[in-house]
């Protein structure tokens, strides 16, 4: 069996239709499930059975010899959370005894890093090991995944290195993610999401503002990946257990938040109607003015299915999502 960590929030739930798509209905699904909205996500998917968060790892320890595989993706994912202590639990120490179970137990996995691991850029946007230890994320979140990508590496720098990892794993450096089943993340959601929302409320749409005088209103620039080529990516990692270590996940083309939104407006068969607000100010500081995977890793291990470009993405989101409220 495979067990999703993380199953009924946006990446998870979209996995698990990946995995039903090519046939496995054989999963454990993990997550705090005391939340209807966003358990709708998990809506005619097929599974095995769903177990609460809290109880996964004493179910673990007692049942490893059922699980092949495990996607770790659960984790808390607000950029704006200040406390520390919630991300220690969850994004850290929970993903540490995960890790040192499949270690012990000889299962493959996959667990969710991220692009907030680097910074503001200045190592450069390369899911080189050798950077991981220079990293300065700019919020805790980040500093969390980042935390852990540093303790997952020194394990496997240790002599006995071959008892204290996985056979397999893969830490994924998601970018921008972007697509259906987000309704429930509010704030979090995608530009996207808030685009549709802003132009179905007041037929325009407001995006921040720039406080970089080099850099246009509009302009700053990141790299956005549709779910879809996410999940196409963990699945790859599933099929092909060769090459343990961190990974990008993004389309390697940075792109405006003008381009975006135009595009949204565009998928909505709407001129665009686009203004400029200030940064809130409790992200303003830590605001990533560009973002860009370097994507060489993945594809020289054998990836080689192409990317969603931003307007099919947003054109595929928009219409087959969005307007009928749909879930994937």
């Amino acid at each position: 069996m495979i067990a999703v960590t993380g199953a009924a929030g946006f990446i998870g739930s979209c996995l698990v239709k990946k995995l039903n798509i090519e046939g496995h209905s054989d999963l454990v699904l993990v997550d705090d499930f005391s939340f209807p909205k966003k358990n709708k996500s998990l809506n005619n998917k097929e599974y095995f059975s769903k177990i609460e968060r809290a109880e996964f790892i004493p179910w673990l320890n007692e049942n490893t010899n059922q699980i092949d595989f495990i996607f770790h993706l659960g984790a808390r994912t607000d950029t704006t959370e200040k406390g520390t202590a919630i991300f220690d639990e969850l994004n850290y120490n929970y993903s540490k005894t995960i890790w040192q179970i499949c270690s012990k137990n000889n299962i493959p996995l996959v667990y969710a890093s991220s692009a907030a691991t680097y910074g503001l850029g200045e190592f450069g946007y390369i899911d080189n090991h050798d950077i991981v230890e220079k990293l300065k994320p700019l919020n805790p979140y980040g500093i969390s995944k980042n935390d852990f990508d540093k303790w997952a590496l020194n394990q496997i720098n240790q002599q006995s290195a071959i008892s204290n990892q996985p056979p397999f794993w893969a830490g994924l450096k998601f970018f921008n993610v972007y697509g259906p089943n987000e309704y429930h993340k509010g704030r979090m959601a995608s530009v996207i999401f808030h685009t549709v929302t802003q132009i179905n409320k007041t037929g325009s749409m407001r995006l921040f503002r720039s406080h970089r005088p080099a850099i246009s209103h509009g302009h700053q620039r990141r790299d956005f990946i549709y779910v879809k080529d996410v999940v196409e990516v963990c699945y790859f990692f599933y099929k092909n257990q060769n090459n343990s270590g961190l990974y990008n996940v993004g389309t390697g083309e940075a792109r405006t938040f003008l381009d975006l939104a135009t595009n949204t407006f565009k998928a909505m068969n709407l001129t665009p109607n686009i203004s400029f607000i200030d940064t809130p100010a409790d992200i303003k500081e830590t605001y990533q003015y560009f973002t860009e995977a370097d994507m060489e890793k993945l594809k020289s291990i054998g990836y080689d299915q192409p990317f969603y470009s931003l307007e099919e993405g947003v054109k595929d989101y928009v219409q087959e999502y969005l307007a009928e409220n749909k879930l994937w």
